[in-house]
């Protein structure tokens, strides 16, 4: 699966496609002095921070990352990252006992929360309802359409969206 990226200024969505062909778009309309410009990750549906100083080429190039950057040490081709984790006493008491170990334990529980289907659901609502709420946060009608999402009712959620700007409508059908 290709990673996709969107563009809005206000209402309308300016491009679709990959960070390159988004992030010029998002150049081209912030130097013609588009409001409200705000960059998706279709996919995770998160807001992307674009360095807009300079040409689109230079805006492009800082996409890429640095290949003077040597990875560190550790398990990169695993992409592993080691963070701090606080647990109480008794949690690392019980983490002692699994087999494998803390870390193969935590991953095993995170890997089966992940599969959980009543979570992924919850985790599908709460970005769609991230991206409605900053899209369509300040439209008529939003209430209600967070409402119906959050009940289950997709045919009163279509209703509650229908006067909404086209764009809008469309990119978050998709993601029904």
């Amino acid at each position: 699966m290709t990673q996709t990226y969107s563009v809005f200024a206000g209402t309308e969505r300016l491009a679709h496609g990959d960070l390159t062909k988004v992030a010029r778009a998002t150049k081209l309309a912030f130097d013609e002095g588009r409001a409200r410009l705000v960059v998706l990750d279709d996919l995770l549906g998160t807001t992307v921070e674009l360095d807009l100083r300079g040409t689109a080429d230079e805006v492009v190039a800082r996409l890429s990352p640095d290949p003077e950057v040597r990875p560190g040490r550790g398990r990169p081709r695993l992409g592993v990252t080691a963070r701090e984790v606080t647990l109480l006493p008794r949690h690392w008491e019980w983490l002692a006992t699994q087999p494998g170990g803390a870390s193969a334990t935590l991953r095993r529980l995170i890997e089966t929360a992940r599969k959980d289907p009543v979570l992924q659901g919850n985790e599908a609502r709460d970005r769609f309802y991230r991206v409605m709420s900053l899209l369509a946060g300040e439209l008529p009608g939003f209430e209600d359409a967070s409402r119906a999402l959050f009940a289950g009712n997709s045919e009163r959620l279509k209703e509650s969206m229908a006067e909404w700007p086209q764009d809008i409508r469309t990119y978050l059908a998709d993601r029904l």
